[in-house]
């Protein structure tokens, strides 16, 4: 997982309340385990007219001009914002997928789900929580074209007008994004311990690593 220490991005906002995961990636295309092939079905219902299927790429599609990632002046927006409890709804962590590989680096919203929450950190994908008179404002901002810099380390989000707003974040979640770990990475520090916790069982419990034929 790649480290993440700030990022400046165009905005792209997303005006509307509880946003579930099954609009975010629906389950139709929930059939593969790969972390990739899904930014082209993010939010699909509302990117489109027609139906999708795996493998469809948006150019085969029939696009929603009027949906908002897909007017022209999103386009590569890196910092999704959105309203209050984004990613309620099932715990797929397609959904972060989907939003990292549509481009997707920042989401700034009022409030988040939990399970969605704590996906992004696995992933690499920063939520930044921020009160709702801040999205408000920002909201405003986005129809002139809204440019952001996310700085982690400082827990700030600054505009262009020299305004910053500061953000609060779980300080063992926050090293993590930092360093670029997630439990994996974090589990495989301690590799040494774990082998040698492996032999030392083996040696008191034997008979639990006999093969049935041995019984």
């Amino acid at each position: 997982m790649e480290s993440f220490q700030a990022h400046k991005g165009a905005v792209a906002p997303l005006d509307r309340v509880n946003v579930d995961t099954d609009q975010i990636i629906p389950k139709q295309f929930l059939k593969s385990i790969k972390r990739t092939g899904f930014g082209d079905f993010l939010f699909d219902a509302w990117r489109f007219n027609d139906p999708g299927e795996l493998g469809m790429t948006p150019n085969e599609r029939n696009l929603n001009h009027d949906f908002v990632l897909n007017r022209p002046e999103y386009q590569g927006a890196s910092i999704l914002l959105a309203r209050n409890n984004f990613g309620c709804g099932s715990s797929r962590e397609h959904a972060v997928w989907s939003i990292m590989e549509f481009g997707f680096k920042v989401v700034i919203a009022e409030s988040f789900a939990d399970i969605f929450y704590g996906n992004c950190f696995k992933n690499g994908l920063l939520p930044v929580q921020l009160v709702a008179e801040v999205i408000e404002k920002l909201f405003e901002q986005t129809s002139e074209g809204l440019e952001l810099t996310v700085n982690l380390s400082d827990q700030l989000v600054l505009d262009g007008n020299g305004e910053s707003y500061r953000f609060e974040i779980d300080a063992g979640l926050k090293t993590k994004l930092l360093q670029g770990q997630d439990e994996i990475s974090l589990s495989l520090e301690e590799k040494a311990k774990i082998e040698a916790f492996e032999v030392v069982h083996k040696k008191s419990q034997s008979w639990l690593f006999q093969r049935n034929s041995d019984l």
